[in-house]
């Protein structure tokens, strides 16, 4: 490689979400509208370790969708994060 070579990492928004149908919807519309190479899908069912992530993150209810900068999109409502922790 060359001292020229240039590594790009791109960041990527995070879509959280509780498998419902209201949160697979919102999924879909989302990867739809910015891509699925620029979202990261995490399914708090399937992921339970990623809930305290999610919380820490700002995220309050799902379907959420953590920008790269960090601001928290609250898209609807499908449940609420203390719901997903017990």
């Amino acid at each position: 490689m060359s001292d020229n070579f240039i590594t790009i990492i791109m960041a990527k928004h995070v879509f959280y979400h509780a498998g419902c149908p209201v949160c697979v919807s919102a999924e879909q519309d989302i990867v739809k509208l910015i891509g699925e190479d620029t979202v990261e899908i995490v399914h708090l069912g399937d992921q339970k370790h990623r809930v305290a992530q999610a919380d820490k993150e700002g995220v309050k209810s799902v379907p959420a969708l953590v920008l790269e900068g960090g601001n928290v999109l609250h898209i609807n409502f499908g449940a609420s994060l203390e719901d997903l922790k017990n």
